[in-house]
């Protein structure tokens, strides 16, 4: 028997997803409420990629009962389109009728049950990346020299030997970023309550946009 289920669920890969998600949303004039039970949407951390995408974790999301739409959101990282396709197999079977290519806007899909699925890869369902390069795009305009000095740092910091692996690269350029702000070194879902970041910056409306059509709001 299928068990009890939020109308609305999202799948994250992990913890910084599932704090900087409702801030953004938050800041973009939707309540998401303070109870799970009044919560836009019932984010899942699942602890890496490579669980999300296990045999049967998504499938057993979609026949939960009561589900109206499921939200993946994911890391790109230096494939797109690979990890899209590992997401594509485990929605299949569900939904018979998905594109090869991830659409640019993020994907929104409804099968025949009435059920919705929404995929958006960080940071734009086409560039690789991940969540810390979305929020590289919503540094200020006026911000945009010193990110650009902090690129130049974390380069220079490698060559001197520092140990960040290169497909953490936008992580160390978003933290090196904050760290010079006033004040230094808020973490990434604070300063998009604190508006170090800007929630309303032109390259987050996308995935605003879709994250609205998903769920209903």
């Amino acid at each position: 028997m299928a068990r009890q289920h939020s109308p609305k669920t999202l799948l994250v890969e992990g913890d910084t997803d599932k704090r900087i998600i409702p801030e953004l949303i938050e800041a973009n004039g939707i309540t998401w409420g303070e109870a799970p039970e009044t919560w836009v949407a019932n984010i899942k951390p699942c602890n890496g990629f490579e669980n999300l995408v296990k045999p049967g974790l998504i499938e057993t999301e979609l026949k939960a009962t009561g589900l109206q739409a499921l939200g993946i959101i994911a890391d790109a990282n230096q494939h797109a389109a690979a990890r899209w396709a590992s997401l594509r197999t485990r929605l299949l079977g569900q939904f018979p009728d998905l594109p090869d290519k991830l659409p640019a806007e993020g994907l929104i899909e409804k099968n025949e049950g009435g059920q919705k699925v929404g995929v958006w890869l960080m940071p734009d369902n086409r560039s690789r990346g991940m969540m810390e390069t979305f929020l590289t795009y919503l540094v200020p305009d006026d911000g945009n020299p010193l990110l650009e000095y902090a690129q130049h740092a974390r380069d220079e910091a490698q060559v001197r030997g520092a140990p960040f692996k290169d497909t953490h690269a936008d992580k160390a350029t978003i933290h090196t970023w904050l760290a010079w702000q006033d004040p230094p070194g808020r973490q990434l879902h604070n300063a998009v309550t604190e508006r170090i970041l800007d929630p309303h910056h032109a390259y987050g409306e996308a995935f605003v946009t879709w994250f609205r059509s998903l769920f209903g709001l």
